[in-house]
């Protein structure tokens, strides 16, 4: 993995070329074998790669490309591709024939013969989201010194605190969900002075914390158990070393399940339905201030 991660950032070190070649000679061809022996890539789309993950299959040795695109335009606008330099929190450069630019909100515009003419019979959405042929995305990002696009959220989840700083939620969630005790996370803090959030911990964590600590394991319960609370406080905190100021998330409550396609807090793409998790945590959130 360490290899692996510089090979992602752009190059092994000769101090590492040794062991890189070790590696190339022995552990990942029975790697490429086990998923066939021909694989070219793998392609992940839908939902944001979580750059680790990417870099965990690189370093694997599986080529590992993440595209982007909406039915709108066809519904591919860019993918990674080994040619443009492969960097796991990037989503390449656009395909041929496909314009891209930053509008100065951040937005992603796109333009070409990929992008739809309109909405069917939804003339005022059609004005709404196509302006001078220019398809407006919802997507905040960026283009790097390469071409390559770096989606950083989508517009109407950015959180804007309460001095005017802009905060991804998205990011931070996936940070949050990267640590053992943690399985989902949403953050919350518009026109407030700190980030808050809802955590849903990791069942097989709260397995091990129960049998370790001698607990109950009763979830209702531990949400309100002040040694449990400080251990999903320490994943918090580790994270927090990796966010600017306004990032952190200063305070947290507990979910009283996990988010589902179900109980409507998940989409049936597995996108967390923020409106819905307002309504649910919206009082307890705001008495965190």
């Amino acid at each position: 993995m360490a290899i692996g991660g510089k090979r992602a950032a752009g190059g092994v070190p000769i101090q590492d070329q040794p062991m890189n070649l070790i590696l190339k000679a022995t552990l990942l061809p029975k790697i490429s074998k086990r998923f066939g022996g021909r694989m070219k890539a793998m392609v992940s789309g839908g939902a944001p790669l979580n750059p680790e993950v990417g870099i965990f299959f690189q370093s694997l040795g599986l080529t590992f490309l993440q595209g982007y695109g909406q039915t709108e335009a066809a519904p591919v606008i860019s993918c990674n591709r080994p040619s443009a330099g492969l960097k796991m929190d990037t989503v390449g450069p656009p395909l041929k024939g496909v314009e891209v630019k930053i509008a100065e909100d951040g937005e992603i515009l796109v333009r070409g013969e990929l992008v739809m003419h309109g909405y069917w019979r939804n003339e005022e959405e059609s004005k709404r989201v196509l302006k001078d042929g220019w398809l407006h995305t919802g997507d905040i990002g960026l283009i790097d010194e390469k071409g390559r696009i770096q989606i950083t959220d989508r517009k109407k989840d950015i959180i804007v605190n309460d001095k005017g700083d802009n905060v991804a939620p998205q990011k931070v969630e996936g940070m949050l969900t990267l640590q053992p005790e943690i399985v989902q996370a949403m953050i919350a803090g518009d026109k407030k002075p700190y980030m808050t959030a809802v955590i849903v911990p990791d069942p097989e964590w709260v397995q091990e914390w129960c049998a370790r600590t001698g607990t109950r394991c009763d979830f209702k319960n531990l949400a309100h158990d002040p040694d449990f609370k400080a251990a999903l406080g320490h994943a918090v905190e580790r994270v927090n070393k990796d966010l600017s100021v306004i990032e952190r998330v200063r305070k947290f409550i507990v979910a009283d399940e996990p988010f589902t396609i179900e109980n409507e807090q998940l989409t049936p793409s597995l996108k967390i339905r923020r409106h819905v998790l307002r309504q649910v945590y919206g009082a307890r959130l705001d008495a965190l201030y």
